[in-house]
């Protein structure tokens, strides 16, 4: 890759990466795109694509305003992405159910149900638990696939098998050292998930991120055969469009390891069988695995980094997809307008 000077570098091409490159090119900025890997190869890859507030946030925090600014811009977002790709992305608001099997989860519902209210969030009182009509889900495949012909057509040039060793910052400048060579660039976005505390910039200390591991199952179901997300606890299922049907999760601090364990993937099974019986009986499931990008905090890490022309946007942890468009609208923001 030879020296080029674009507007913007974005280093990493996830759905972060991905919709922040897309949104700068909108805007007339030339951008070149970075990934170690492939376009939307990993986390955003293995993600279930679940939109889902009701199931993650209880009390008041930006971040939690911020998930739910995101949800909002949902619809309008993949409709332009399908209008600019000319590809169709699975979203869908179905809503989602949460069980109650015990008179101590009801109080804790019911408790959730009443922080919740306050910020927004709607949940309606059923014989066996909640229902969040507003939790929505959409395929994170097809919304990285759309991103990768939009930033095509918007002439983003992506460099994927591309690794960054470094970041160096200088006034009104960002170099960047990849295994292609040498890139300089006004500005520049670090957005590659758990990876982005390996890189170094050079002067700086940037907060940490780390991997945490997720297995996720899929099964082979007719279109149709399942309403709403399904949740008890720390297990969920939900349907996507063709049929094909998610269920998770796990959660492990194992760094980089990317052996699936297979004493999780049969538990995670028998408990999605409990949530939906009929998957008992169905074929055998596939398995995968992610690596979310948590912070100390579980916390983002969205923003620039103070004096300097580097963004920082990464540290999603489970909700990434959830966080895309909101994190684009905001990094592309503050950068053209900067």
């Amino acid at each position: 890759m030879p020296t080029q000077t674009p507007d913007a570098i974005v280093v990493g091409a996830g759905i972060i990466g991905g919709s922040i490159a897309w949104r700068l090119a909108q805007a007339g900025m030339a951008v070149t795109l970075l990934d170690a890997g492939t376009l939307g190869g990993e986390a955003s890859w293995a993600g279930a694509g679940m939109l889902a507030p009701g199931g993650e946030f209880v009390t008041r925090s930006r971040w939690a305003e911020f998930a739910l600014q995101s949800l909002g811009m949902y619809p309008a977002f993949v409709r332009e992405l399908e209008g600019e790709s000319g590809l169709g992305v699975d979203y869908r608001r179905c809503g989602a159910m949460e069980f109650a099997r015990t008179d101590d989860e009801w109080r804790e519902l019911l408790e959730r149900r009443a922080a919740q209210e306050a910020l927004g969030i709607r949940a309606e009182m059923r014989e066996d638990g909640l229902f969040y009509p507003d939790d929505a889900l959409v395929d994170p495949r097809e919304v990285t696939r759309a991103l990768r012909n939009a930033c095509q057509k918007r002439r983003v040039r992506i460099c994927e098998q591309t690794r960054v060793l470094g970041v160096r910052l200088a006034p009104g400048r960002v170099d960047v050292e990849t295994s292609g060579g040498a890139l300089s660039a006004a500005a520049a976005v670090l957005a590659a998930g758990a990876w982005s505390r390996q890189i170094p910039v050079h002067g700086f200390e940037i907060p940490a991120t780390f991997p945490v591991r997720g297995h996720l199952l899929g099964y082979a179901l007719e279109p149709g055969s399942v309403g709403p997300i399904l949740r008890h606890g720390h297990t969920y299922v939900m349907q996507r469009s063709s049929g094909f049907t998610v269920a998770g999760t796990s959660s492990e601090q194992v760094g980089f390891d990317r052996a699936p364990d297979p004493a999780i993937i049969a538990d995670i099974h028998a408990r999605a069988c409990e949530l939906l019986p009929r998957l008992r009986s169905a074929a055998e499931p596939q398995a995968w695995l992610g690596f979310r990008p948590a912070t100390e905090g579980f916390e983002p890490v969205i923003g620039r980094l103070q004096g300097t022309r580097l963004w920082l946007a990464y540290g999603h942890y489970r909700n990434g997809i959830l966080l895309a468009p909101a994190t684009a609208a905001r990094v592309a923001g503050e950068i053209t307008s900067n």
